[in-house]
Formats: C-alpha cells, sequence, structure tokens
C-alpha cells in the first residue's frame, strides 16, 4: 500500500485531495448514484471512507491505489462539475485558484491514474 510519499506527492498535491473530499461535505451535492460512480457503495460509504482517507492523507499513512485513484476522481468531479459539484464555486469554497487546481489535477493524474 503506497503512502504520499512513496508516490512522491507535493504538500500542495495532498491538499488539493483533501479539498476535493472536504467539499463533498460543503457546496457539493452528492447522492447515492454519483456515490456509486466514483466507486463507493453510497453516500454514506463516501463519507465513511473519505474521513479514513482524509486521515491517512493527514498523517501521510499508506492506502491501497484504489483508494487513492476514487480519492483522485471524487476531486476531480467535484472540482469540475458545477451540477453536482463545486464547479464554478471551487475558488471561492477552497482558496485554489482554477488554474492551480488544473495543474495540480494533471500531475496527480500522471502519478495516480495510471
Amino acid at each position: 500500500m503506497p503512502s504520499a510519499a512513496d508516490i512522491s506527492l507535493t504538500e500542495d498535491e495532498v491538499g488539493l485531495l483533501r479539498s476535493g473530499l472536504n467539499e463533498w461535505s460543503g457546496s457539493a451535492n452528492l447522492a447515492d448514484a454519483p456515490a456509486k460512480a466514483l466507486g463507493f457503495t453510497s453516500t454514506d460509504d463516501f463519507f465513511e471512507q473519505s474521513r479514513r482517507v482524509d486521515a491517512s492523507l493527514d498523517r501521510n499513512g499508506s492506502m491501497p491505489i484504489d483508494d487513492w485513484r476514487r480519492t483522485l476522481l471524487a476531486t476531480e468531479v467535484v472540482f469540475a462539475s458545477d451540477i453536482i459539484g463545486s464547479g464554478i464555486e471551487w475558488e471561492t469554497t477552497t482558496g485554489v485558484q482554477d488554474a492551480a487546481a488544473l495543474q495540480l489535477l494533471r500531475s496527480l493524474q500522471r502519478k495516480l491514474a495510471r
């Protein structure tokens, strides 16, 4: 099980993943169908797993690669979608500029999606 250090994630990349997870508790609108599309069994499962992943990210812990990928996907969707995610509110609610978030997402995709 790789850790952020094993994958060589920067502090900003880890911060973006944490912001992505946290956004689902804020301005995003997660229902069971999208939660399932993100790889979770339900909305409740998403939030339970998100707490576990966030705690692991906080202590630079290791996680199965599937957790890394689901976290990346959840961050991609919440960043981009104005229907179920933060969308145009992303900058306001996270403090991360869209251009910076996109660069970080591209870097994370290179490291985690393969």
